[in-house]
């Protein structure tokens, strides 16, 4: 029997990098699996392709995860067309240009709202049906940066350091029947690394001690263990090829 045989996982942010991976992952080990994404249709509808590769129940769905309007319909379709939630993947979220010393206050406003006030409304709408259940598993997924900082992304570090705290708070709401975890990754191949300028991309790589970038995989492979131990809860897991050990 694979090991999410008969459990529902919606993975906010799923047409791409390390959303797509989590949701093949959870896919292979028989989860069935609501992909949203925001605008990227035709990423979605790709995930979906691969996805019902696994033979398992997998729907498309798109929402503005700032609004919460659009937070409770993704969860309310997901359990009206899928019958049940039972793991929740915030992955939804990003960088927004002008985040930094310098920026504007409405930079930051939207990098706090992408990246934390999403996963608020989501996971308040989640954990509804998980305290009712007595049951669930939400995974967060954060940045390197949540524990150390960086000088040049200060509110997307901060709106990332704030998902650690609330997935703590979500561990201690959902025990001791369910469990909450961050992930926080180093420079993923997927995402904004894709499309960095060269010079960025060799000063990211000279500062990791592998020198190379975290795979999405890699991501993918944790996720699946913390949807599947309910003993491992409140943490916040680094992936980030030691990064955090010299800065």
């Amino acid at each position: 029997m694979k090991k999410l045989e008969g459990k529902t996982a919606l993975i906010t942010g799923a047409s791409k990098g390390i959303g797509k991976a989590i949701a093949l992952k959870l896919a292979s080990e028989g989860a069935n699996v609501a992909i949203h994404y925001h605008s990227d249709y035709q990423g979605a509808q790709n995930v979906l392709s691969e996805t019902l590769k696994f033979n398992v129940k997998a729907i498309t769905l798109s929402g503005d995860l700032t609004n919460e309007q659009d937070c409770d319909r993704v969860i309310s379709t997901v359990i009206e067309e899928l019958g049940n939630l039972d793991i929740l993947v915030n992955n939804a979220g990003g960088y927004i240009d002008g985040d930094d010393w310098n920026g504007e206050y409405e930079s930051w406003l939207k990098t706090f709202e992408l990246n934390t006030l999403n996963v608020l409304g989501v996971s308040k709408y989640a954990l509804r049906h998980f305290t009712s259940n007595k049951k669930g598993t939400i995974i967060n997924i954060a940045t390197r940066y949540s524990v150390s900082g960086q000088f040049d992304s200060p509110a997307y570090s901060a709106a990332k350091a704030a998902i650690v705290n609330i997935t703590q708070g979500q561990a201690k709401l959902l025990s001791p029947y369910g469990s909450s975890n961050a992930i926080s990754p180093g420079a993923v191949n997927a995402g904004y690394w894709l499309k960095a300028p060269k010079d960025e991309l060799d000063q990211a790589l000279e500062q990791i001690p592998t020198k190379k970038l975290i795979e999405p995989q890699e991501i993918a492979n944790v996720a699946l263990l913390l949807a599947t131990n309910i003993n491992i809860t409140g943490q916040n897991i680094l992936i980030d090829a030691g990064y955090n050990l010299g800065n």
